[in-house]
């Protein structure tokens, strides 16, 4: 179960993470087998239908599109706790409003994460 405490300090680290464009940082949140997909990697991977397996992966999809985007700034709007899950609104690269869904094991690491944009 995710209580508040943890959504807050998850949150925290993960913005942070992203902000300082620290791909270790980053990438501790999350699980050697995790899941991430996200419409932004149709275009890297457009054979991955969008869906990237693996840590290894998807740390390669995120160092392309630190170095693409060197002034990535993630701003926080909103988190919502779910049982198992929590989700964020925050304005992306682009300026793109995000929406970030992230289900945890029972270690607290992310195994599956899935974002939508507008």
């Amino acid at each position: 179960m995710i209580d508040t405490k943890f959504a807050e300090h998850f949150t925290h680290e993960w913005v942070e993470a992203w902000n300082s464009h620290d791909l270790e940082a980053i990438l501790s949140h999350y699980s050697h087998d995790f899941e991430m997909s996200s419409p932004f990697i149709i275009a890297y991977s457009p054979e991955s239908g969008g869906t990237l397996r693996g840590k290894e992966a998807v740390a390669q999809y995120w160092a392309a599109a630190l170095e693409k985007f060197s002034d990535l700034h993630f701003v926080l709007d909103s988190v919502f706790v779910g049982a198992d899950s929590i989700a964020l609104t925050y304005t992306s690269v682009l300026d793109k409003k995000a929406v970030e869904v992230f289900f945890f094991d029972e270690s607290g690491k992310v195994f599956k994460a899935v974002a939508h944009y507008c």
